[in-house]
């Protein structure tokens, strides 16, 4: 029992810890993490008319679970999960029968830089995926050596991470990586997992080719994203840590430590100690698979920072439409993180080992508390949401307003000032990415283009590039064609009169003013499901199958349990 419990209390004091400030009421709005108290499941939402599909199916997934849990109640659930799960998931995946050792994995896992710097720009999707991906390589692992009821658990994990783009592209790869071998059923099980996580991928792969941009990106993107150095080592030894991150205002201070890359190797070295232990209690294939991997995502990740790498990615990014998934490398981490946290674990086995033998068990048992502690001591400033920055705060009454005036009226909506990120004095001036769209349920054009340091890369939306190019040349906003026009005061300078004309208020409250536009003409013909909206149908009716395979063994193997134990009062 205390072998159960200890890595449940181990996951549930990480979440506890990390996300202490969501105790307190309201909304956490932090770059890309914006959650509103009612998302409106409209057809923007499935796919988007013209930008590319990066918060796709996350989005129309937030909007649907919206439908029933408020999004103050969703926000917590989604993010407790992503720590309780990551902890959980390595605790249960490393090979031990020690329970110290699984603790080690736990906080190794769940205590990382890449944890730390993804939660605070707000890529919860993308940590979704990292909380899936140990229980994906176990379920792995179950269906290689016929642990009942593997195959739906592998499904599950899969289906979690595919809800970015990112984290389906990682789980496919993973099973095509890891599941192919020689054992019983070996073919049903690889194509089944293969075709279903395709299948879970398409809701985004027919948005980007339905979207009206080109899918290539900007070039000079590959710079604004590639990895950097946090402390005096430079990038590559940044990422060794799982760091590295592009945004260096998301970076926790303690990555500037002088000590940190010193640290860093030495968890790199026991890593690589544990890893003999790995290829001894895992299928050979996987052992064999993982690690190489591993190493295949830290290249990628690094290619940004290597001679030649950037030049590289440029190209491709500009030339294969959707590479621009590969610009930002750090974020394809993932199975890196996870081989070191259980590679690390079980080096900290060894080592306690060796420790025990020499001298006594106290001096192992000492070691590995202190390895199990050492992820804490690096990164102390997770704790307590990121030291303070993850602050819920409250929607300001105006947003309320607009958005019930839009939703009575609906049309696309321009939101000003014209920028992607805004800042605003209630939320703390905490940089967050345009709530508008999430917030207002209808097309909202933002200007996408993205601003890194003094770096511009251009957006692929060809219709807020229109706005873009009316704007700077001091023309009426209205001649867009858009029915609404937001300003958001509290983000930005007055306006000049010129870009306003024509326009009619609507509601003009202390943070918001709502622009009609008299001129504005409905569009010919609403936007009708297509090919998207029949992906999202099938990607949803792939879930529920999986849902109901999984519960449905789980119920055949209770009733097996107890049909093949002893009768009461016999066996003696």
């Amino acid at each position: 029992m205390r072998e159960r419990l200890v890595p449940h209390g181990v996951a549930a004091a990480v979440a506890a810890v990390v996300l202490a400030p969501l105790l307190l009421p309201g909304y956490v709005l932090r770059y890309d993490m914006v959650f509103v108290p009612r998302q409106a499941l409209g057809w923007e939402v499935i796919a988007p008319a013209s930008a590319l599909p990066r918060a796709v199916p996350q989005d129309a997934v937030v909007a649907l679970a919206n439908q029933v849990v408020p999004g103050w109640l969703l926000q917590r659930l989604v993010l407790v999960a992503i720590l309780y799960l990551a902890a959980l998931g390595a605790a249960r995946l490393v090979p031990t029968d020690r329970l110290a050792v699984r603790v080690v994995a736990a906080l190794g896992y769940a205590w990382t830089p890449y944890l730390a710097e993804r939660l605070l720009v707000g890529q919860w999707g993308l940590l979704v995926a990292y909380a899936a991906l140990p229980w994906l390589v176990r379920a792995v692992i179950g269906v290689r050596t016929g642990v009942p009821g593997a195959l739906p658990r592998l499904l599950l994990a899969a289906a979690a991470s595919a809800i970015t783009p990112t984290g389906g592209v990682l789980a496919l790869v993973a099973i095509a990586v890891l599941l192919p071998g020689r054992y019983a059923g070996a073919a049903r099980s690889v194509s089944t997992a293969l075709g279903a996580t395709v299948l879970l991928n398409t809701p985004w792969l027919v948005a980007g080719f339905a979207s009206r941009g080109s899918g290539r990106s900007d070039p000079s993107g590959v710079l604004a994203f590639a990895a950097r150095g946090e402390n005096w080592a430079g990038p590559l030894v940044a990422l060794a840590g799982t760091g590295g991150i592009w945004n260096g205002q998301t970076t926790p201070a303690s990555r500037g430590v002088p000590l940190v890359p010193l640290v860093t190797v030495l968890v790199v070295a026991v890593a690589a100690y544990g890893v003999p232990l790995l290829r001894r209690r895992w299928p050979a294939a996987v052992a064999g698979r993982l690690g190489p991997l591993a190493v295949a995502s830290w290249l990628v990740a690094a290619l940004g920072a290597l001679p030649g790498g950037a030049d590289l990615l440029g190209w491709l990014v500009a030339t294969v439409p959707g590479a621009g998934l590969v610009r930002d490398g750090q974020k394809l981490l993932l199975p890196y993180a996870l081989v070191l946290a259980v590679g690390g674990a079980l080096g900290a086995e060894r080592l306690a080992d060796r420790l025990t033998a020499r001298f006594d068990p106290v001096t192992g048992r000492v070691l590995l508390v202190g390895a199990a502690l050492l992820p804490v001591m690096l990164l102390p400033d997770l704790a307590f949401g990121g030291a303070g920055r993850l602050r819920p705060v409250g929607w300001p009454a105006d947003w309320t307003a607009v958005s019930r005036l839009v939703e009575q009226r609906p049309g696309e909506v321009i939101s000003l000032p014209f920028q992607e990120y805004q800042r605003y004095a209630w939320n703390g001036g905490q940089v967050v990415i345009d709530p508008a769209p999430r917030y207002l349920g209808v097309p909202v054009l933002i200007d996408d283009t993205l601003r890194v340091g003094g770096l511009a890369v251009a957006g692929e939306d060809p219709r807020a590039a229109r706005v873009r190019d009316l704007l700077a040349a001091g023309a009426p906003v209205s001649v867009a064609g858009s029915r609404w026009v937001l300003v958001q005061r509290a983000a930005g300078p007055p306006l000049p009169p010129a870009t306003l004309a024509g326009l009619r208020v609507v509601h003009d409250g202390p943070e918001l003013t709502l622009y009609q536009n008299p001129s504005w003409s409905a569009p010919p013909a609403p936007r009708r499901p297509g090919p998207v909206g029949l992906a999202h149908l099938l990607a949803g009716a792939v879930v529920l199958g999986i849902g109901f395979s999984a519960a449905a063994g789980a119920c055949y193997r209770v009733v097996a349990s107890r049909h093949a134990s002893p009768a009461e009062g016999e066996g003696g």
